[in-house]
């Protein structure tokens, strides 16, 4: 039975789903209807393909958000974690994880390569896809999924097959198209002979890392060196940073560019499972089951003379009165009202968002970190008043900041906190107060989260006002 290696690929922004999903809480974090995030199930289809390993390949960023839904899936393979200090597309990271496969488990080890944003529902049809591109890959083949497409879809690239494999389960991909204009995929689907471009991968290490030097030879030779470097000091850490140094010369392109779209012996396996990558609302919404009118609603939410739209409320009551065929999603900080035709346009705020650099572009309210989250409660001149939540064991890093004054009220459990010189436990209904320029720390030495309120005074209370000299996360300098 071949190794096979699943590499889950946890990156981008998800621009589309703004404002759920933001570029420090991504769409493979957001939650669905059934509560568990797309990583989670990619965890769990990796669970039941794989051989008792996974890789995820995410932004360094991502690491411990990663790390706690691996622990929150009830069934996952041994994950080993390739922290990427910046996003440098597909081909990047598919050739640092084939060089890992190949040095820690062995250069025939099969790759199958998972983005990890998609819901697969149907385990055993997916197994099975799995299982023939498995096969088709031990031959020397480079294997991609095309799903089997069910409308004219505009969003997606397709496959164009050609001849069957000889006495394998799949055919030769004969071209890959560009995202097509509507009458175009409707002429695709109607040939019978194009599937949309899923951008799932299966292929051998040591295939991949051929064709990459035949097809990329200065992306090949730029990861070579990268991996060499970064895997030098490594050792056999289950959580390995790759060098940014090195990393920063290698190609930020797709896998597709770089080798799929000009190899030789590129096959294709017809995936007839049921297949979303969520990437935009209208696809978020299908998973919200619909009512006499055609609305989906999550959340709390009153609607009169609504139809076919999909309100999403996390906190609040949204009323709506004499729409249809909209998107509303209301989150603690911002709220997105769409025409559902304009979907696939949401980035296009993110965007107007990112050039005004508006921090609602990146964060949510709640913003988590290694330690815990915290929520902006409430905010002014001079003034920002948080709910901070440390989980337990965990603890923030030795700092201080210059511009601001900081009071600690412990709502549940029990800190730990170092101010100056001083030390001293503070309990509930206890406070603290740390001055400017005071090193401090807090810490949950507890067993259950710790929970307070920070009122922050000063004439500057930026997140970037901060001075770390020592961290558990690594975010403090050498």
């Amino acid at each position: 039975m071949a190794n096979i290696l699943p590499v889950i690929l946890c990156g981008g922004a998800g621009t589309r789903l703004w404002p759920i999903s933001r570029a420090a809480y991504p769409k493979p974090f957001i939650r669905l209807p059934d509560g568990k995030s797309l990583l989670q199930h990619a965890f769990e289809r990796a669970a039941g393909i794989s051989n008792g390993k996974a890789l995820l390949v995410t932004n360094r960023e991502y690491y411990f958000q990663a790390r706690d839904e691996v622990e929150r899936t009830a069934h996952h393979p041994s994950v080993h974690f390739l922290l990427e200090p910046e996003g440098r597309n597909t081909a990047a990271a598919i050739a640092l994880a084939a060089h890992w496969a190949a040095g820690a488990i062995g250069p025939e080890t099969v790759l199958l390569v998972l983005p990890a944003d998609h819901l697969i529902r149907d385990q055993a049809a997916f197994a099975q896809a799995v299982a023939d591109a498995v096969r088709i890959a031990g031959e020397g083949h480079l294997v991609t999924f095309g799903i089997v497409p069910d409308s004219p879809e505009t969003g997606y690239g397709y496959i164009e097959t050609g001849d069957a494999l000889p006495d394998l389960p799949g055919s030769k991909v004969r071209r890959f198209v560009e995202k097509p204009s509507s009458e175009l995929a409707e002429t695709f689907v109607a040939s019978g002979r194009h599937l949309w471009n899923s951008g799932m991968f299966c292929f051998r290490a040591d295939t991949i890392l051929s064709a990459l030097a035949r097809h990329a030879p200065a992306l090949a030779a730029s990861a070579r060196a990268c991996w060499h470097t970064t895997s030098a000091r490594a050792g056999d850490a289950k959580a390995i940073e790759i060098d940014p140094e090195s990393f920063a010369t290698v190609e930020s392109t797709s896998i597709d560019y770089a080798v799929m779209e000009k190899a030789d012996g590129v096959a294709v396996v017809p995936a007839r499972f049921d297949w979303s990558d969520i990437g935009s609302w209208n696809a978020l919404s299908v998973l919200t089951e619909a009512d006499a009118q055609g609305n989906r609603v999550r959340g709390d939410a009153t609607l009169v003379d609504v139809a076919d739209s999909f309100v999403h409320s996390e906190d609040r009551l949204v009323a709506a009165l004499g729409l249809s065929n909209v998107v509303i999603v209301d989150t603690a900080d911002a709220v997105l009202v769409a025409h559902r035709d304009r979907a696939q346009d949401v980035r296009r705020i993110v965007q107007e968002l990112e050039s005004r650099a508006h921090e609602a572009s990146r964060y949510h309210r709640t913003v988590h970190r290694p330690w815990g989250t915290y929520t902006i409660l409430d905010q002014g001149a001079g003034f920002k008043i948080k709910r901070i939540m440390v989980k337990p064991g965990a603890s923030l890093s030795l700092q201080l900041h210059h511009h601001r004054s900081e009071h600690w009220v412990v709502v549940s459990g029990e800190a730990q906190v170092v101010n100056g010189e001083s030390a001293k436990r503070v309990r509930a209904n206890e406070s603290t107060y740390i001055p400017p320029e005071h090193k401090h720390r807090l810490a949950n030495p507890g067993k259950e989260p710790l929970v307070l309120i920070e009122v922050q005074t000063g004439a500057y209370l930026g997140e970037d006002d901060i001075v770390r000299f020592e961290d558990r996360y690594g975010r403090a300098p050498a």
